[in-house]
């Protein structure tokens, strides 16, 4: 465990800068009527246009193909703005889809400064896995906090979890083949944390079902690079 000073956590006011616009109403809960156990739970958190959906979809359709109940909520903003899409789901029994304070087991943060904004949901034994690159916030001009520092953000991460995980996802999908296999390298990486509930092969099958047929080899590569990096142990 690295030591961290948790009194150089971001304000309120950098954490804030992205997300403006979003709308409770566009949140939607689904779920599956099979038994499972104590809920794993999942929270994934980035901006409109990242695949957040397709990934929790894939994850879901995942769970339930394997026998799991799952229930999920999806929230977003206007994403066309730079909006915050987010999306909790439990994979075991459960009537509320909602995760509160402290109860992740995993946080999918697609952008940086979302990490954080979430990070609330997170404990000290979660998992927290975020992509480094950063979308700058579409009113960042007429803020008084600049964006922060990624070695900032990490620092405040270090300080919730014990657990965190930081990579380039865009490099890594651009290498895969294409920028928007940057969710499959996200998922990549969540399949391969300890106690992640669903086996390897399970996703990879959902994902044959629900990416488009032309995309699976782009995808498939992004999924492993994401995969092979936490297995190998690099944070």
């Amino acid at each position: 465990m690295q030591n961290c000073n948790c009194n150089n956590k971001l304000n309120s006011a950098q954490c804030g800068t992205i997300g403006n616009g979003i709308n409770k109403k566009d949140s939607r809960e689904i779920s599956s009527n099979l038994n499972y156990e104590t809920p794993y739970n999942i929270y994934i958190c980035g901006v409109g246009g990242q695949g957040i959906i397709k990934t929790s979809i894939v994850i879901g359709e995942a769970a339930i193909s394997g026998g799991n109940e799952v229930v999920m909520t999806e929230i977003h903003g206007m994403a066309q703005r730079g909006g915050v899409v987010s999306t909790e789901l439990k994979i075991g029994d459960s009537k509320s889809s909602i995760i509160e304070e402290g109860k992740a087991d995993l946080l999918l943060a697609f952008e940086p400064l979302e990490a954080v904004r979430a990070a609330s949901k997170a404990n000290k034994n979660s998992a927290i896995i975020f992509n480094t690159s950063s979308i700058m916030p579409f009113n960042i001009s007429a803020s008084e906090n600049p964006y922060p520092k990624l070695s900032d953000i990490i620092e405040t991460l270090k300080c919730k979890s014990d657990n965190v995980f930081s990579l380039d996802a865009e490099k890594m999908a651009k290498e895969a083949g294409h920028i928007l296999s940057l969710n499959m390298v996200m998922l990549g990486a969540a399949t391969a944390v300890s106690g992640f509930p669903l086996k390897k092969e399970i996703i990879l099958d959902s994902m044959r079902s629900n990416l488009p047929e032309k995309s699976i080899p782009i995808n498939m590569k992004a999924f492993e690079d994401g995969f092979n990096f936490v297995k190998s142990g690099m944070k």
